[in-house]
Parts: C-alpha cells; structure tokens; sequence
C-alpha cells in the first residue's frame, strides 16, 4: 500500500511542477543583458522556448515541463495497481538517478541541448530518485502487503 501512496505523490508533485512550469508568473525571466531566452549563469541548450527558473530554484524550459507532467501522470495512473505501483517507482528510480548524474556533467547537463538538469535539479531529482527506489526495490513485497484474516 506504501508503493501505491508514493507513486501518487510523486505523480501529483511532478504533475504540479510541470503545469507550475507553464505558468508565466513561477518562471524567472532572464536577468537584464541576456539574450531573451537565455539567463546569463545557465549553460547553453539548443531548446530554449520558455527558458528560464522556476520558483527562482530550478532551470527548466517547455519541453522539461512537458516531461514533468507526463512523468506525473505516470505517477498517477500508477496508483491504481500495487504492482503497477512498484514498477513506476523502480522505473523512475533508475531513470531519476541517470539523469541527476547527467546533471552534474557539463556535457550532458542541458540533456544534449534540449532541457536544462543542472543546478538544483540535480538534488531534486536524486532526491526524488532515493525516495522511489527505496520504495520500489525494498518497501513491502506482495505477500506482506496482504494481512492474515480475523476471526469473528
């Protein structure tokens, strides 16, 4: 039941984040002197529509919010199966802490030029990453989850 609980939150955080990262007004805009998509501390990508911070903290751009809400819906759709559940978690565990790793490499922390993953991304998604996988590979295993019958 822990799985299912965890899937959910983080689909609903993901899915927060990635329609927040829609929502000019949670975006920082570039500093004055940058070019108009790009802030001035922020490696180069290629995919610069809507490049920016959101909350001020985290480097994102279209495409990454659409990963977030798509990976939130995930979440989300995970809920319904306690195996489904485990699945995401292990899923999102491995491809999480890939990309925190790919975050802290300079050639690969803008995802090749397409979304930004560095900065606090990075302990963002490890921490994200920690969490599912410690649900995902060592919460409770099926035959836990079920509890012995009461007598009447």
């Amino acid at each position: 039941m822990k799985e299912r609980n965890i899937a959910l939150t983080i689909g609903i955080i993901f899915l927060v984040l990635g329609i927040a990262g829609f929502i000019p007004a949670l975006v920082s805009l570039p500093p004055a002197g940058a070019s108009p998509n790009v802030p001035l501390d922020a490696p180069s990508v290629t995919y610069d529509t809507t490049y920016g911070y959101l909350f001020g903290m985290f480097p994102t751009n279209l495409l990454h919010n659409i990963v977030h809400a798509a990976v939130g819906l995930l979440g989300i759709a995970a809920y319904t199966t306690q195996n489904s559940s485990r699945l995401y978690l292990r899923v999102f565990a491995i491809a999480y802490v890939l990309i925190a790793i790919m975050g802290l490499l300079p050639f690969t922390n803008t995802t090749f030029g397409l979304m930004p993953i560095f900065g606090n991304n990075v302990w963002f998604n490890a921490l994200t990453a920690a969490i599912a996988g410690y649900y995902g590979f060592f919460g409770s295993t099926p035959a836990t989850d079920m509890q012995a019958p009461r007598g009447i």
